[in-house]
C-alpha cells in the first residue's frame, strides 16, 4: 500500500509543477516550476542533503500543494483542483505514517 501512496505522491509532485507552468504560462510558469522543483529536490525530497525536518517540511509541502491547487483553480480547472488538493493532502499525511522504503533502488 505504501508503494501506491508513493506513486500517487510522485504524480502529485509532477502535477504541482504542471499547475505552476499552466498558471504562469509562458515565462513565469517555467520559472516558478523550476524554482519549486529545485527547492523540492534540495529541502523536501527523500534524498535531499539538506532535508527539512517535520513539521517544517510538512508545512512547506502543504504550502506548495496549496499554491498548485490555486493555480489549477485560476485556469478554470476546478474539478482538477479539488482532486489534486485531496490527493496531495492524503499522500502528504500518509507518507508520514508509512516509513519510506529502503533498498537497492532507493539509496
Amino acid at each position: 500500500m505504501s508503494a501506491l501512496n508513493l506513486t500517487v505522491r510522485f504524480a502529485c509532485e509532477i502535477a504541482a509543477l504542471v499547475a505552476l507552468v499552466w498558471w504562469g504560462w509562458p515565462a513565469l510558469g517555467f520559472v516558478a516550476a523550476l524554482a519549486v522543483g529545485v527547492f523540492w529536490g534540495t529541502f523536501i525530497g527523500p534524498k535531499a542533503k539538506r532535508r527539512l525536518s517535520d513539521p517544517a517540511r510538512f508545512a512547506v509541502e502543504l504550502a506548495i500543494f496549496a499554491v498548485a491547487t490555486v493555480g489549477y483553480w485560476a485556469v478554470g480547472q476546478h474539478g482538477v483542483a479539488a482532486v489534486f488538493a485531496t490527493a496531495a493532502l492524503v499522500t502528504a499525511v500518509l507518507v508520514r505514517i508509512w516509513p519510506e522504503p529502503t533498498g537497492p533502488f532507493t539509496s
